[in-house]
């Protein structure tokens, strides 16, 4: 192996400002590989770096609103004071980028690898992360009123941030820890637990928060004349967490999904009954009914 690595030093568009030319063509004729780029403080607006590879390049107070960076490589960038806004990084990788107070409003990061960025003080309000990858990252104090997460990737992810009915969540899964924060009518609350994966979840995301206070889950049984307790009809399931409850039927989708069952029966709108059970109990059901489902399913 040489030791060298194949490094894109593509401009396709320059920006408007004569400094940011000249640094830029400085970089595109540099001879050796190992070149970095420093755009610290440079009037990068609009331009192009499309495909480019922009490892471990500096963008210190840089403006970059505008700027293309479609499918560039920005590993271990650090844009700290940047701005970034309405600038489009689709299927961009920012693998382990440090972003400090940086401005990313209505940036499109569709499809982008943001693996273990570090996100600190960021406003990214009515940025699309649609289907990209934030496994492992921390997003600390980052402002996402009005984003867009459909079918984004959080495994591990710290998520310390601000929501609103605009942050879009439809898809988004894997696990997290919070608090996050929840901005409504003029005023902004803690989102934490069980609460925050409920929120989440509500609004289409498949969520886990790992950093969950205690919670206390009942399991019941819902039986008749033909379907006693060891054999029982259904199971359902009611999750607590200090104020917030949550009751749940394990359906043939083969997942717990949100039932009134219970609320119908204490108003004694329903005729059902139910005993309780315990974990096991309802751990085997789930575990016979998925067995039955899947050998009767087509192959």
């Amino acid at each position: 192996m040489s030791g060298t690595r194949d490094v894109s030093r593509t401009v396709r568009v320059m920006p408007a400002s004569p400094d940011a030319v000249s640094t830029l063509q400085a970089w595109c004729d540099a001879a050796d590989d190992q070149t970095t780029l420093d755009a610290s403080r440079l009037d990068l607006s609009n331009a192009d770096l499309s495909g480019s590879d922009l490892a471990l390049a500096t963008f210190f107070d840089a403006n970059l609103t505008g700027a293309k960076l479609v499918g560039a490589d920005l590993y271990r960038a650090q844009s700290a004071d940047a701005v970034l806004d309405h600038a489009d990084l689709t299927e961009a990788s920012l693998v382990k980028t440090d972003l400090r107070d940086t401005s990313m409003r209505s940036a499109d990061l569709t499809r982008a690898n943001l693996g273990s960025a570090e996100f600190w003080q960021v406003d990214a309000r009515m940025a699309s992360f649609r289907y990209s990858t934030l496994d492992g990252s921390s997003l600390l104090n980052v402002a996402l009123e009005g984003a867009d997460l459909t079918g984004a990737s959080v495994q591990n992810t710290t998520l310390d941030v601000t929501l609103d009915d605009g942050t879009v969540v439809v898809g988004l899964s894997g696990t997290v820890r919070g608090p996050a924060h929840l901005s409504e009518n003029g005023s902004t609350r803690e989102l934490a637990g069980l609460e925050l994966e409920l929120w989440l979840n509500d609004r289409g995301a498949n969520v886990q928060v790992l950093n969950s206070p205690p919670t206390a889950t009942t399991y019941y049984a819902r039986i008749n004349d033909e379907f006693p307790r060891a054999h029982p009809m259904g199971v359902v399931r009611r999750r607590r967490a200090g104020t917030v409850t949550r009751d749940e039927a394990f359906t043939r989708n083969l997942r717990w999904e949100s039932t009134e069952y219970l609320r119908r029966y204490e108003m004694g709108s329903t005729d059902g009954e139910h005993v309780e059970i315990s974990e096991e109990e309802a751990n085997r059901f789930i575990s016979d009914v998925t067995g039955e489902l899947q050998a009767g399913s087509p192959n």
